[in-house]
């Protein structure tokens, strides 16, 4: 298959959540079947509800500045689906991945027509191969995986990461994980395995004995990363790391320098520091500098990004939300007007209760997501207090970014969020503006 057939081919198997099938069983015999490439280098895995990409792009980012050969796997994209897989920091070519796609799916449809699998993998456990394949192909030395859903039975799991990092947990997805915090915290403490080195930041309290109780179980010694914050004296990031290796300290970049943003992202560096300094006790050449100047570097598209004049940011949860207005509150001055679309199964009232009343104007859409949410159907989660005459209702997504740019104040920001996959909607439609 060339790229535009491989990718035509994935989206038919159905959207990547709705038809997600947790279990491990089908990416393990799926993997199996092209060689287990998941074998040829070492691997982190990083679970959590927020901060999990984060983590992953700061990484990623500090162990490229390391001369590392690397990979990185991340879900969900925004503009291409070869923004999943990357190496050494860029994605993968389309004809790449196109020929990866054609092997896997070759393996998939003949598992199915031996009887050894009941259906073909999913388009997550399809593209969650190709990376591990293309890895393997690259000779990487070293892949960091995205969790997608959960852990426990969230094909990267499959993977066998010798280094696990979990990161802030929060209630998301309860339809798959279980309706308490305690019980989603048990599906993402399930990635620790017993020949696991293992990376926590410090939470809520009966998340962490949820955490620790896991490694417990199997024998696990884990290691706490957390962060000194100071926003106000001296934005700073202190890692403090202890357990297994011996307590440091490292005064690392300055926030105001960073590309990521949002006060967020130190808790989110400490844990991916913590990983890095296991790396370094592990041989892997990795400098407090390459630290430093990866933290300064990353980059994670969609999150807290400023875009052909928009803020963009993907909070599509009550804690994605509550880091949101947190940034709102430290850096934003300007009239806000608000571009929101949702799916269906979020905490809209919640999220909504957050944002909302921070904006001047509001302008409700719906991306173009099979679990999206209408226009309409978003206006029963305004809040009493916003008068109707900021709301604003679209049908497409191009119409909000034009009914947003004529009711914006001239000096104010229009900002995009409530969904990953609004703000990569958003941005192929900017980006096609551009290029006219």
């Amino acid at each position: 298959m060339d790229f535009r057939t491989a990718e035509n081919y994935l989206y038919s198997l159905g959207n990547e959540v709705e038809t997600m099938k947790l279990g491990l069983e089908n990416i393990r015999t799926l993997l199996a079947a092209i060689g287990n490439p998941q074998n040829n280098y070492k691997k982190v895995q990083v679970a959590g509800t927020n901060g999990k990409g984060s983590v992953c792009a700061f990484l990623d980012s500090i162990c490229v500045r390391a001369g590392i050969k690397t990979g990185l796997y991340t879900s969900p994209h925004l503009v291409s689906i070869t923004e999943r897989v990357k190496v050494d920091g860029a994605d993968i070519n389309e004809e790449d991945f196109g020929r990866l796609a054609t092997r896997v799916r070759e393996a998939s449809e003949k598992l199915v027509g031996e009887g050894r699998l009941e259906h073909v993998p999913t388009f997550f456990e399809q593209v969650t191969a190709i990376a591990l394949l293309a890895f393997a192909e690259a000779k990487v030395e070293l892949a960091i995986l995205e969790t997608g859903l959960g852990g426990r039975f969230d094909a990267v799991t499959a993977a066998n990461a010798e280094i696990t990092a979990i990161t802030r947990i929060d209630l998301d997805h309860q339809e798959y994980l279980g309706d308490t915090i305690e019980k989603i915290a048990a599906e993402k403490a399930a990635i620790i395995r017993a020949d696991s080195k293992v990376v926590l930041t410090h939470q809520k309290k009966n998340i962490e004995r949820v955490l620790t109780g896991r490694c417990r179980e199997v024998g696990v010694k884990l290691i706490w990363a957390s962060a000194d914050v100071r926003i106000n004296d001296e934005p700073a990031i202190v890692p403090v790391l202890s357990g297994s290796i011996t307590t440091a300290k490292a005064h690392y970049s300055l926030l105001e320098f960073w590309n990521m943003l949002g006060r967020h992202q130190f808790e989110n560096a400490s844990v991916a520091v913590g990983v890095a300094e296991v790396l370094q006790n592990e041989g892997y050449g990795i400098t407090n500098t390459d630290i430093s100047l990866g933290l300064e570097t990353a980059e994670h598209p969609g999150r807290l990004e400023y875009f052909e004049g928009f803020l963009l940011d993907g909070a599509h949860n009550v804690g994605g939300a509550r880091a949101l207005t947190d940034f709102l509150d430290d850096f934003v001055t300007q009239p806000i007007t608000l571009v929101f679309g949702a799916m269906k199964e979020k905490n809209v009232a919640e999220i909504a209760g957050l944002l909302f009343p921070r904006a001047e104007k509001i302008v409700l859409t719906q991306p173009e997501n099979s679990r999206a949410m209408t226009a309409e159907q978003l206006t029963a989660f305004v809040p009493s207090h916003v008068h109707a005459d900021s709301i604003f209702q679209t049908e497409s997504v191009t119409e909000a970014l034009d009914k947003a740019k004529n009711v914006k104040s001239p000096n104010g920001i229009v900002l995009v969020t409530g969904s990953l996959y609004l703000i990569g909607e958003v941005k192929r439609i900017l980006k096609a503006e551009r290029a006219v």
